[in-house]
């Protein structure tokens, strides 16, 4: 449903959808015609809209092209942009994407930098980046042995950048053509995780309590796993759970996702409450694994988090440990596929509570969502 229009001196801007592009709507001998604008900003709609004004009621073919030209020579300065000055711009357009997170933010960076260089020439104008050159970018890509999930990602990146440049090229973008692949390239992938069985999960509290298995802040790790056996909590969770949120008396845990941002209730199982109990006794600060969360929080002079690869590295080899593998090969990726990981113990947390006929209202909202 199209959002409500604002009326101009003539015709009028729209959105077709809330938060989507705005498009210019005017009446051109007696037909209605619209034109999208590029951006999700009003103020530089009606700025962009306005500018097409002149044109649209033009009388003359003569007339419209010499409007045509002029805006031309408006902008013609700024279609000299290069790829090496892409960034910078971008990075200041109000149709920016707007990332979650730094990492996503620098993935943004990295995947047109991929493409500069690909590209051969940073002092090549935008304005000379054409389909047939993302249409071959794209098959470079397919040879990266890389996921399809990986490549559609990365196109979307370059899609969303150059959707920004478009009003200073005179050129539509040259990313919206078909580059995508198809996800049924890998649909024999069983991409979910494995749960592990209640054999498993005992192994991995056994080998957590051999002297004979040491990994950096082990105590801790062993908590991060009775955490996500019992709680059914995502890694970061219960990694920066902090004490305040946690009532040994009443026997509840209360966290907010930070995938979700839910506000879910868990109660403590009894097992849970003995390692939590033990853990109090080490209380340094706000947080139940004080220097796993450190660690987990640490940064690189990017300031791209790394810690949590770093966590994620100690936790997979408890996995391994007892005799499971958590990656698997596959054929035409260079990454291997993840089948073990601490979200293994959220399925297992599932299934359990599935098996002990726990209503399944009761288990979404301990989830924090609507599937599981």
């Amino acid at each position: 449903m199209a959002s409500k229009s604002f009326r101009l001196e003539f015709g009028s801007i729209y959105q077709k959808k809330p938060g989507g592009n705005y498009h210019y709507r005017f009446q051109l001998e007696g037909r209605r015609k619209s034109v999208c604008l590029n951006t999700r900003n009003r103020t530089a709609a009606i700025k962009e809209a306005e500018q097409h004004i002149p044109i649209v009621q033009a009388p003359t073919a003569e007339i419209i092209a010499a409007h045509v030209k002029q805006a031309r020579g408006m902008s013609s300065p700024v279609c000299n942009l290069s790829l090496n000055d892409v960034w910078d711009y971008y990075s200041q357009s109000p149709d920016r994407a707007t990332p979650a997170t730094l990492h996503e933010h620098l993935q943004y960076r990295g995947t047109l930098e991929e493409f500069i260089r690909f590209a051969g020439d940073r002092q090549l104008p935008v304005s000379s980046v054409t389909p047939s050159m993302t249409d071959r970018f794209a098959d470079y890509l397919r040879n990266l042995e890389i996921a399809v999930a990986t490549h559609n990602r990365k196109i979307k990146r370059l899609r969303r950048i150059f959707s920004t440049l478009t009003s200073i090229t005179g050129h539509d973008n040259p990313f919206t053509t078909a580059l995508f692949r198809r996800e049924r390239e890998e649909q024999e992938l069983d991409r979910r995780r494995l749960a592990f069985s209640r054999e498993q999960e005992q192994q991995l509290l056994d080998v957590l309590d051999d002297d004979n298995y040491q990994i950096r802040n082990k105590p801790e790790v062993k908590v991060l796993y009775h955490l996500g056996m019992y709680t059914g909590q995502r890694l970061k969770d219960c990694v920066l759970l902090q004490w305040n949120n946690v009532d040994l008396a009443r026997r509840m845990i209360r966290v907010r996702q930070f995938k979700t941002g839910k506000l879910v209730t868990i109660p403590i199982a009894n097992r849970l409450l003995e390692v939590l109990q033990v853990a109090e006794t080490w209380r340094v600060n706000d947080y139940v694994c004080p220097l796993t969360a450190v660690r987990y929080k640490q940064i690189d002079r990017h300031g791209k988090t790394i810690g949590d690869n770093l966590v994620n590295h100690e936790i997979m080899n408890v996995i391994k440990w007892i005799g499971l593998e958590p990656s698997i090969p596959v054929p035409g990726r260079k990454r291997r596929l993840s089948q073990y990981g601490f979200h293994s113990l959220r399925h297992s947390f599932a299934s359990h509570c599935a098996e002990a006929d726990i209503p399944k209202p009761v288990l979404l909202s301990i989830l924090g969502t609507d599937v599981g």
